[in-house]
Protein backbone atom coordinates (compact mmCIF):
# COMPACT_ATOMS: atom_id res chain seq x y z
CA UNK A 1 0.00 0.00 0.00
CA UNK A 2 1.99 3.38 -1.06
CA UNK A 3 2.60 5.62 1.81
CA UNK A 4 3.44 9.75 1.15
CA UNK A 5 7.12 10.24 0.37
CA UNK A 6 7.78 10.90 3.69
CA UNK A 7 8.38 7.98 6.59
CA UNK A 8 5.35 9.26 8.78
CA UNK A 9 2.70 10.10 6.05
CA UNK A 10 -0.70 9.07 5.63
CA UNK A 11 -1.46 6.03 3.73
CA UNK A 12 -3.79 6.25 0.78
CA UNK A 13 -6.27 4.41 2.58
CA UNK A 14 -6.39 6.95 5.31
CA UNK A 15 -7.02 9.70 3.01
CA UNK A 16 -9.84 7.54 1.35
CA UNK A 17 -11.71 6.67 5.05
CA UNK A 18 -11.37 10.22 5.75
CA UNK A 19 -13.12 11.23 2.74
CA UNK A 20 -16.14 8.67 2.04
CA UNK A 21 -14.43 7.20 -0.79
CA UNK A 22 -12.89 4.00 -1.79
CA UNK A 23 -9.02 4.28 -2.50
CA UNK A 24 -9.40 3.62 -6.11
CA UNK A 25 -10.59 6.79 -6.30
CA UNK A 26 -8.58 8.69 -4.32
CA UNK A 27 -5.76 7.21 -6.18
CA UNK A 28 -7.63 8.75 -9.68
CA UNK A 29 -7.63 12.19 -7.61
CA UNK A 30 -3.69 11.66 -6.77
CA UNK A 31 -2.84 10.84 -10.03
CA UNK A 32 -4.96 13.33 -11.72
CA UNK A 33 -7.52 10.93 -13.51
CA UNK A 34 -10.60 12.75 -15.24
CA UNK A 35 -13.28 10.30 -14.47
CA UNK A 36 -13.67 11.82 -10.95
CA UNK A 37 -16.56 14.02 -10.34
CA UNK A 38 -16.02 17.53 -9.58
CA UNK A 39 -17.71 17.38 -5.38
CA UNK A 40 -15.14 14.13 -4.69
CA UNK A 41 -12.10 15.52 -6.59
CA UNK A 42 -12.77 19.01 -4.00
CA UNK A 43 -13.19 16.38 -1.33
CA UNK A 44 -10.20 14.44 -1.52
CA UNK A 45 -8.01 17.06 -2.39
CA UNK A 46 -8.95 19.04 0.86
CA UNK A 47 -8.33 15.64 3.09
CA UNK A 48 -5.47 15.50 0.95
CA UNK A 49 -3.82 19.17 2.20
CA UNK A 50 -5.84 18.92 5.79
CA UNK A 51 -2.97 15.50 6.53
CA UNK A 52 -0.54 16.38 4.38
CA UNK A 53 -0.66 13.63 1.70
CA UNK A 54 2.55 14.78 -0.43
CA UNK A 55 1.71 13.19 -3.99
CA UNK A 56 4.96 10.99 -5.40
CA UNK A 57 5.92 11.58 -8.93
CA UNK A 58 4.27 8.93 -11.55
CA UNK A 59 7.40 7.55 -12.04
CA UNK A 60 8.62 6.94 -8.31
CA UNK A 61 6.15 3.54 -8.11
CA UNK A 62 3.01 2.19 -9.67
CA UNK A 63 -0.39 3.25 -8.65
CA UNK A 64 -1.46 2.15 -5.36
CA UNK A 65 -3.69 -0.66 -4.90
CA UNK A 66 -6.52 -0.94 -2.16
CA UNK A 67 -6.33 -4.06 0.27
CA UNK A 68 -9.58 -5.76 1.91
CA UNK A 69 -9.48 -8.61 3.73
CA UNK A 70 -11.46 -11.88 3.99
CA UNK A 71 -11.11 -13.57 7.67
CA UNK A 72 -12.20 -17.42 7.52
CA UNK A 73 -13.40 -19.49 10.20
CA UNK A 74 -10.72 -21.95 8.72
CA UNK A 75 -8.44 -22.62 6.08
CA UNK A 76 -9.17 -26.48 6.67
CA UNK A 77 -12.58 -26.29 5.56
CA UNK A 78 -14.33 -27.32 2.35
CA UNK A 79 -16.03 -24.08 2.02
CA UNK A 80 -12.91 -21.72 2.42
CA UNK A 81 -11.51 -22.58 -1.14
CA UNK A 82 -15.11 -21.74 -3.39
CA UNK A 83 -14.81 -18.26 -1.28
CA UNK A 84 -11.20 -17.53 -2.03
CA UNK A 85 -11.88 -17.94 -5.38
CA UNK A 86 -14.97 -16.31 -5.61
CA UNK A 87 -13.60 -13.28 -3.65
CA UNK A 88 -10.04 -12.84 -5.53
CA UNK A 89 -11.83 -12.82 -8.95
CA UNK A 90 -14.11 -10.19 -7.98
CA UNK A 91 -11.50 -8.44 -6.35
CA UNK A 92 -8.87 -8.59 -9.58
CA UNK A 93 -12.20 -7.16 -11.54
CA UNK A 94 -12.52 -3.86 -9.16
CA UNK A 95 -8.55 -3.56 -9.21
CA UNK A 96 -8.57 -4.73 -5.27
CA UNK A 97 -6.01 -6.98 -3.45
CA UNK A 98 -7.44 -9.42 -1.01
CA UNK A 99 -5.33 -10.70 2.02
CA UNK A 100 -7.14 -13.63 3.69
CA UNK A 101 -6.79 -14.24 7.61
CA UNK A 102 -8.03 -17.02 9.81
CA UNK A 103 -10.17 -15.57 12.50
CA UNK A 104 -8.76 -17.25 15.31
CA UNK A 105 -5.84 -19.39 16.49
CA UNK A 106 -5.04 -20.82 19.48
CA UNK A 107 -2.33 -20.00 21.77
CA UNK A 108 -0.13 -22.59 23.75
CA UNK A 109 -2.31 -22.62 26.31
CA UNK A 110 -5.00 -23.59 24.31
CA UNK A 111 -6.44 -20.13 24.61
CA UNK A 112 -8.44 -18.50 21.64
CA UNK A 113 -6.59 -15.50 20.24
CA UNK A 114 -8.03 -12.80 18.08
CA UNK A 115 -5.30 -11.16 15.79
CA UNK A 116 -6.96 -9.84 12.82
CA UNK A 117 -8.06 -6.37 14.04
CA UNK A 118 -5.05 -4.96 14.51
CA UNK A 119 -3.73 -6.87 11.65
CA UNK A 120 -6.17 -5.02 9.47
CA UNK A 121 -5.81 -1.85 10.80
CA UNK A 122 -1.93 -1.96 10.56
CA UNK A 123 -2.14 -2.79 6.99
CA UNK A 124 -5.02 0.22 6.48
CA UNK A 125 -7.35 -2.28 4.76
CA UNK A 126 -10.33 -0.12 2.91
CA UNK A 127 -13.02 -3.10 3.91
CA UNK A 128 -13.03 -6.23 4.94
CA UNK A 129 -15.25 -9.71 4.29
CA UNK A 130 -16.33 -12.44 6.93
CA UNK A 131 -17.20 -15.89 5.90
CA UNK A 132 -18.37 -18.23 8.92
CA UNK A 133 -17.40 -16.24 11.58
CA UNK A 134 -19.24 -15.53 14.76
CA UNK A 135 -18.31 -11.38 15.56
CA UNK A 136 -18.87 -10.97 19.38
CA UNK A 137 -20.63 -7.51 20.12
CA UNK A 138 -17.49 -5.69 20.81
CA UNK A 139 -15.59 -6.68 17.51
CA UNK A 140 -18.44 -5.11 15.56
CA UNK A 141 -18.23 -1.78 17.97
CA UNK A 142 -14.43 -2.00 16.69
CA UNK A 143 -15.46 -1.86 13.23
CA UNK A 144 -18.29 0.34 13.59
CA UNK A 145 -15.65 2.94 15.60
CA UNK A 146 -12.72 2.57 12.85
CA UNK A 147 -15.46 3.67 10.02
CA UNK A 148 -14.19 0.09 8.24
CA UNK A 149 -17.05 -1.28 6.14
CA UNK A 150 -17.84 -5.24 6.09
CA UNK A 151 -19.69 -7.66 5.36
CA UNK A 152 -20.73 -11.72 6.18
CA UNK A 153 -20.59 -14.28 3.84
CA UNK A 154 -23.03 -17.11 5.32
CA UNK A 155 -23.84 -15.84 8.27
CA UNK A 156 -24.46 -19.11 11.02
CA UNK A 157 -26.58 -16.79 13.52
CA UNK A 158 -29.00 -13.74 12.31
CA UNK A 159 -26.26 -10.85 11.77
CA UNK A 160 -27.41 -7.19 14.28
CA UNK A 161 -29.77 -5.00 12.33
CA UNK A 162 -27.61 -2.93 9.64
CA UNK A 163 -25.25 -5.72 9.24
CA UNK A 164 -24.90 -6.09 5.67
CA UNK A 165 -25.26 -10.28 4.43
CA UNK A 166 -24.78 -12.72 1.53
CA UNK A 167 -26.38 -15.93 2.21
CA UNK A 168 -27.53 -18.74 -0.05
CA UNK A 169 -31.55 -19.38 -0.37
CA UNK A 170 -31.68 -21.89 2.63
CA UNK A 171 -35.29 -22.68 2.56
CA UNK A 172 -35.54 -22.55 -0.97
CA UNK A 173 -33.44 -25.57 -1.32
CA UNK A 174 -34.25 -27.77 1.56
CA UNK A 175 -37.49 -27.33 -0.03
CA UNK A 176 -36.44 -28.59 -3.53
CA UNK A 177 -34.32 -31.01 -1.44
CA UNK A 178 -37.41 -32.98 -0.03
CA UNK A 179 -39.93 -32.41 -2.92
CA UNK A 180 -37.70 -34.15 -5.28
CA UNK A 181 -37.22 -37.30 -2.50
CA UNK A 182 -41.47 -36.75 -2.20
CA UNK A 183 -41.47 -37.33 -6.18
CA UNK A 184 -39.73 -40.23 -6.43
CA UNK A 185 -42.24 -41.35 -3.87
CA UNK A 186 -40.40 -41.17 -0.51
CA UNK A 187 -42.89 -40.76 2.05
CA UNK A 188 -41.06 -41.47 4.87
CA UNK A 189 -38.12 -38.65 4.90
CA UNK A 190 -36.13 -37.59 7.98
CA UNK A 191 -33.84 -34.73 8.32
CA UNK A 192 -30.45 -34.29 9.77
CA UNK A 193 -29.89 -30.40 10.41
CA UNK A 194 -26.19 -28.91 12.44
CA UNK A 195 -26.72 -27.31 15.78
CA UNK A 196 -29.96 -25.72 16.24
CA UNK A 197 -29.23 -22.38 16.47
CA UNK A 198 -27.61 -21.81 12.87
CA UNK A 199 -29.66 -19.57 11.23
CA UNK A 200 -28.71 -22.01 7.64
CA UNK A 201 -29.78 -24.75 8.97
CA UNK A 202 -32.92 -23.46 10.24
CA UNK A 203 -33.65 -22.32 7.22
CA UNK A 204 -33.29 -25.58 5.40
CA UNK A 205 -35.05 -27.05 7.70
CA UNK A 206 -38.11 -24.80 7.26
CA UNK A 207 -37.66 -25.61 3.54
CA UNK A 208 -38.06 -29.30 3.82
CA UNK A 209 -41.51 -28.66 6.66
CA UNK A 210 -42.96 -26.65 3.98
CA UNK A 211 -42.23 -29.13 1.57
CA UNK A 212 -43.73 -32.22 3.84
CA UNK A 213 -47.13 -29.76 4.75
CA UNK A 214 -47.47 -28.99 1.03
CA UNK A 215 -47.33 -33.13 0.31
CA UNK A 216 -50.14 -33.80 3.09
CA UNK A 217 -46.85 -35.73 4.78
CA UNK A 218 -46.25 -36.15 8.52
CA UNK A 219 -43.10 -35.29 10.01
CA UNK A 220 -42.39 -37.11 13.22
CA UNK A 221 -40.69 -35.39 15.86
CA UNK A 222 -38.27 -38.82 15.38
CA UNK A 223 -37.72 -37.44 12.12
CA UNK A 224 -36.16 -34.27 13.08
CA UNK A 225 -32.48 -34.58 14.66
CA UNK A 226 -30.24 -31.86 15.25
CA UNK A 227 -26.37 -32.23 16.04
CA UNK A 228 -22.62 -31.18 15.05
CA UNK A 229 -21.87 -31.16 11.71
CA UNK A 230 -19.37 -34.09 11.54
CA UNK A 231 -19.08 -37.50 10.45
CA UNK A 232 -18.92 -38.70 14.15
CA UNK A 233 -22.51 -37.26 14.66
CA UNK A 234 -23.99 -37.95 11.77
CA UNK A 235 -23.75 -41.72 11.88
CA UNK A 236 -24.79 -41.41 15.49
CA UNK A 237 -27.81 -40.11 14.27
CA UNK A 238 -28.20 -41.97 11.31
CA UNK A 239 -28.15 -44.98 13.64
CA UNK A 240 -30.79 -43.58 15.78
CA UNK A 241 -33.32 -43.13 12.44
CA UNK A 242 -32.37 -46.31 11.51
CA UNK A 243 -33.46 -48.01 14.89
CA UNK A 244 -36.93 -46.39 14.77
CA UNK A 245 -39.71 -48.99 14.14
CA UNK A 246 -40.64 -47.12 11.18
CA UNK A 247 -37.43 -45.84 9.66
CA UNK A 248 -37.00 -43.50 7.35
CA UNK A 249 -36.92 -44.30 3.49
CA UNK A 250 -35.29 -41.29 2.82
CA UNK A 251 -33.10 -38.56 4.53
CA UNK A 252 -32.29 -34.95 3.98
CA UNK A 253 -28.57 -33.75 5.28
CA UNK A 254 -28.48 -30.06 5.68
CA UNK A 255 -24.68 -30.52 5.01
CA UNK A 256 -22.64 -32.00 3.05
CA UNK A 257 -20.06 -32.78 5.50
CA UNK A 258 -22.47 -35.07 7.76
CA UNK A 259 -22.84 -37.30 4.71
CA UNK A 260 -19.89 -39.51 4.86
CA UNK A 261 -21.32 -40.42 8.92
CA UNK A 262 -24.41 -40.88 7.06
CA UNK A 263 -23.17 -43.69 4.83
CA UNK A 264 -20.72 -45.44 7.29
CA UNK A 265 -24.07 -46.05 9.82
CA UNK A 266 -25.97 -47.03 6.56
CA UNK A 267 -23.30 -49.62 5.88
CA UNK A 268 -22.97 -50.53 9.23
CA UNK A 269 -26.30 -51.76 9.45
CA UNK A 270 -25.90 -53.89 6.29
CA UNK A 271 -28.44 -51.74 3.79
CA UNK A 272 -26.85 -49.73 1.07
CA UNK A 273 -27.74 -46.15 -0.71
CA UNK A 274 -30.07 -45.48 -2.58
CA UNK A 275 -31.73 -49.51 -2.70
CA UNK A 276 -32.32 -49.38 1.27
CA UNK A 277 -32.75 -44.99 1.89
CA UNK A 278 -32.05 -42.27 -0.40
CA UNK A 279 -29.52 -39.29 0.82
CA UNK A 280 -29.93 -35.80 -0.65
CA UNK A 281 -26.66 -33.24 1.18
CA UNK A 282 -26.50 -29.40 0.79
CA UNK A 283 -23.48 -27.03 -0.29
CA UNK A 284 -22.26 -29.29 -3.58
CA UNK A 285 -18.89 -29.60 -2.10
CA UNK A 286 -16.31 -31.79 -4.06
CA UNK A 287 -16.31 -34.54 -2.11
CA UNK A 288 -20.60 -34.94 -3.25
CA UNK A 289 -18.95 -36.26 -6.80
CA UNK A 290 -16.39 -38.55 -5.09
CA UNK A 291 -18.38 -39.69 -2.70
CA UNK A 292 -19.81 -43.62 -3.69
CA UNK A 293 -22.56 -43.52 -4.41
CA UNK A 294 -22.23 -39.51 -5.92
CA UNK A 295 -24.19 -36.75 -3.76
CA UNK A 296 -27.62 -35.82 -5.03
CA UNK A 297 -27.39 -32.74 -3.20
CA UNK A 298 -28.21 -28.87 -2.82
CA UNK A 299 -25.74 -26.61 -4.95
CA UNK A 300 -24.55 -23.62 -2.42
CA UNK A 301 -23.24 -21.10 -5.03
CA UNK A 302 -20.04 -20.08 -2.86
CA UNK A 303 -18.03 -18.29 -4.92
CA UNK A 304 -20.57 -16.68 -6.47
CA UNK A 305 -21.65 -15.53 -2.86
CA UNK A 306 -18.02 -14.17 -2.40
CA UNK A 307 -18.18 -12.04 -4.97
CA UNK A 308 -21.36 -10.75 -4.21
CA UNK A 309 -20.26 -9.62 -0.83
CA UNK A 310 -16.83 -8.07 -2.05
CA UNK A 311 -19.18 -6.02 -4.67
CA UNK A 312 -21.44 -4.91 -1.87
CA UNK A 313 -18.39 -4.13 0.16
CA UNK A 314 -17.31 -1.77 -2.57
CA UNK A 315 -20.47 -0.01 -2.49
CA UNK A 316 -19.97 0.74 1.46
CA UNK A 317 -16.32 1.46 0.16
CA UNK A 318 -18.10 4.38 -1.64
CA UNK A 319 -20.32 5.89 1.04
CA UNK A 320 -22.88 4.03 -0.94
CA UNK A 321 -26.17 2.18 0.42
CA UNK A 322 -27.03 -1.88 -0.59
CA UNK A 323 -29.48 -1.95 -1.81
CA UNK A 324 -30.54 -4.55 0.15
CA UNK A 325 -29.23 -5.57 3.91
CA UNK A 326 -29.65 -8.88 3.21
CA UNK A 327 -28.42 -10.41 -0.16
CA UNK A 328 -30.02 -14.41 -0.73
CA UNK A 329 -28.73 -16.21 -4.11
CA UNK A 330 -30.70 -19.12 -5.72
CA UNK A 331 -29.66 -22.51 -4.89
CA UNK A 332 -29.59 -25.66 -7.46
CA UNK A 333 -30.62 -29.13 -6.98
CA UNK A 334 -27.98 -31.51 -8.17
CA UNK A 335 -29.42 -34.75 -9.23
CA UNK A 336 -26.73 -37.49 -8.47
CA UNK A 337 -26.77 -41.53 -7.54
CA UNK A 338 -27.75 -41.08 -3.99
CA UNK A 339 -31.58 -41.18 -4.62
CA UNK A 340 -33.96 -43.28 -5.99
CA UNK A 341 -37.69 -44.68 -5.30
CA UNK A 342 -38.30 -46.47 -1.96
CA UNK A 343 -38.62 -50.22 -1.73
CA UNK A 344 -42.23 -51.62 -1.60
CA UNK A 345 -40.47 -53.88 1.91
CA UNK A 346 -39.74 -52.05 4.95
CA UNK A 347 -35.84 -51.94 5.68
Amino acid sequence: MARSSGSTGPTLAVVAREAGVSVPTASKVVNGREDVAPETRRRVTEVLDRLGYIRRPRCEAPRPTAIVDLVVHSLDSAWSGAVLHGAAEAAHEAGLEVVVSVAATRSRGGRLEYGWPEKLYARGSSGVLFHLVELAPAQYSWLDERRIPFVLIDPASDPPPGVPSVAAANWQGGMAATEHLIGLGHRRIAVLGGPGRAVRDGGRVAGYRSAMAAAGLPVPSAYVRYGEISEAGARHRTGELLALPEPPTAVFVCSDQMVPGVYQAVRGRGLRVPRDISVVGFDDLPQARWITPALTTVRQPLSEMAGAALRTLLRLMTGEVPEAIRTELSTRLMVRSSTAPPLRAPL
